[in-house]
C-alpha cells in the first residue's frame, strides 16, 4: 500500500472527511513518527507493532566490483518488530 492508497481509504471509509483533511492526517502522523524516531524514541502500536533504532556498528565491506577492502560507518537504522496480534491475523488469515 502506498501513501496515495492509504489517503484514498481513510477518505472512502470516512465521508465526513475531506481528500484534504485525509492527506493532512496521514502527514501529521508520519511526521509524529519521524520526528519521535529522530529523537531516538520508541513507537508502540498496541496490535500492530513497534519502530525505534537499531545501532549498526562500524565494520569492514567489500567493493563487489573491485573486491576492495571498504570501510563502511557505523550508522542508526529504523526497525520495525511487529506485535502479536497482527502476526497471528498474517499467519491464519481466514480465522
Amino acid at each position: 500500500m502506498t501513501r496515495a492508497e492509504l489517503i484514498f481509504r481513510l477518505a472512502s471509509r470516512f465521508p465526513q472527511l475531506v481528500l484534504k483533511d485525509a492527506e493532512l492526517a496521514v502527514a501529521e502522523i508520519l511526521t509524529a513518527f519521524r520526528q519521535a524516531l529522530v529523537n531516538n524514541e520508541r513507537i508502540e502500536i498496541r496490535g500492530f507493532g513497534t519502530f525505534c533504532l537499531n545501532y549498526r556498528a562500524p565494520r569492514s565491506g567489500r567493493n563487489p566490483k573491485t573486491g576492495a577492502s571498504v570501510a563502511v560507518t557505523g550508522k542508526w537504522t529504523p526497525h520495525f518488530k511487529s506485535g502479536k496480534a497482527l502476526r497471528d491475523v498474517v499467519r491464519h488469515p481466514t480465522e
